[in-house]
């Protein structure tokens, strides 16, 4: 689909990618860019209609519907993340937690403006989702099973709205220079660099962005011998 002329619902917009997308959009010539955030005062970006989203809140989710009901684009870019493994004494409560922003919320969402969607002649769904779909060590555990978890759900809504012509993609990266990344001392792409990749595949009708390096090689390497999941062999 193409970015001019769209009207747009980003959630988590206040900060990071989400801020970098809605500013994307503007530059490419939306017409409308609805900034969701639990706090709408926290965004400042000028172009933007701040709407109120909580997206663990059904009740948010219903009000956000009722009055963005012209969007032609939802972008699911909300996500929390949380270090640690599954063994750690509190690891069943973060993994509920994180499931209920980066799987539920996500699904909550696309099921709530899919009918907008398709009355607005189909759109399209934009799901942030992460390299760690495929990969786990551990070190963010419940995070990376989340974004599996989300990743599954993004491949079955790309079936479930193809006969309503929504385009669904699935957009994966590695560590981004965002506050979620801030303790890591790792590479990382720029949210700028990301967004421009997965709008111009959203543009170019893919249904799957691979937006760096690291990840491409990854995801090849998901049917090698020993595949990119695994620990490497001795």
């Amino acid at each position: 689909m193409k970015i001019e002329n769209a009207v747009v619902l980003v959630t988590g917009a206040n900060r990071g990618i989400g801020l970098a997308f809605t500013r994307e959009l503007l530059a490419r010539e939306a017409r409308k860019v609805y900034a969701g955030a639990r706090d709408p005062a926290a965004v400042t970006l000028a172009g933007v209609e701040p709407l109120r989203l909580d997206v663990t809140s059904p009740d948010d989710v219903t009000a956000a519907v009722e009055r963005a009901s012209d969007v032609t684009l939802v972008i699911n870019n909300a996500g929390i993340a949380q270090p640690g493994g599954f063994f750690a004494p509190d690891s069943e409560d973060v993994a509920r937690r994180l499931f209920e922003t980066n799987f539920f919320a996500m699904l909550r969402v696309s099921k709530a403006f899919a009918p907008i969607l398709k009355a607005n002649g189909g759109g399209a769904l934009l799901n942030v989702l992460s390299v760690a779909s495929w990969v786990n060590g551990g070190e963010l555990a419940a995070y990376s099973a989340s974004k599996s978890a989300a990743w599954s759900l993004t491949n079955a809504l790309r079936n479930e709205l193809a006969a309503q012509k929504t385009q669904v993609l699935a957009l994966h990266m590695a560590y981004v220079d965002t506050d979620l990344t801030r303790g890591f001392d790792v590479p990382k792409s720029s949210p700028e660099d990301i967004v421009r990749r997965a709008l111009d595949g959203l543009e170019g009708g893919l249904h799957e962005v691979l937006a760096d390096e690291l990840t491409q090689q990854v995801k090849q390497g998901l049917t090698a011998a020993t595949p990119s999941y695994l620990p490497p062999t001795s």
